[in-house]
């Protein structure tokens, strides 16, 4: 479990360290999540006020990480839950989204990306959570609230529907 203050460090430079290490993962992740780099780097920035406003009440039950990306996907799930996210144009360019290396991403990758943006979010966070960034299944059923067996269920459900977009068919189960 990370720690989230050494005994001389002060809160500021704990959050300098946090930014510096997370938060390339929480803006990938809110990118994906949000489909609006714009949208997705307005909510990193609040996630790390609200952690920097709340390192005292950080209790280690987990990683500082997953309290950050926990308090991310709170925060893009209010997001979309705004009336503001009516009007987002949701034609975003690969070229915005932030990936893994400076190389540029194959086909298949912006292929992969694209059906990962379509799944509804409940799927979309499973998929981010344990093939982009990870996680255990029982990381993420603290993360997300969840039993395991739903985090596994969704997990499954979801690879069969990144199946059925990728192989151009159509999945029957919504």
């Amino acid at each position: 479990m990370g720690v989230i203050q050494a005994p001389n460090q002060t809160p500021a430079d704990r959050l300098d360290q946090m930014v510096q290490q997370y938060e390339k993962d929480l803006l990938r992740i809110c990118c994906i999540y949000l489909r609006d780099r714009t949208a997705a780097e307005d909510v990193v920035q609040e996630t790390f006020l609200k952690a920097f406003r709340n390192m005292d009440s950080f209790r280690g039950d987990s990683s500082e990480k997953t309290w950050l990306i926990r308090i991310a996907i709170n925060g893009c799930r209010d997001y979309r839950r705004s009336a503001w996210y009516r009007y987002i144009d949701f034609r975003v360019s690969v070229d915005q989204l932030p990936f893994l290396s400076s190389a540029p991403p194959s086909d298949d990758h912006i292929a992969l990306t694209m059906a990962i943006m379509k799944l509804k979010p409940k799927y979309m966070e499973v998929v981010l959570l344990y093939f982009y960034e990870g996680y255990p299944i029982k990381e993420i059923a603290k993360m997300l609230n969840l039993t395991d067996a739903a985090v596994s269920s969704r997990i499954h459900k979801a690879k069969q529907k990144l199946k059925a977009e990728l192989e151009g068919g159509e999945d029957d189960e919504k």
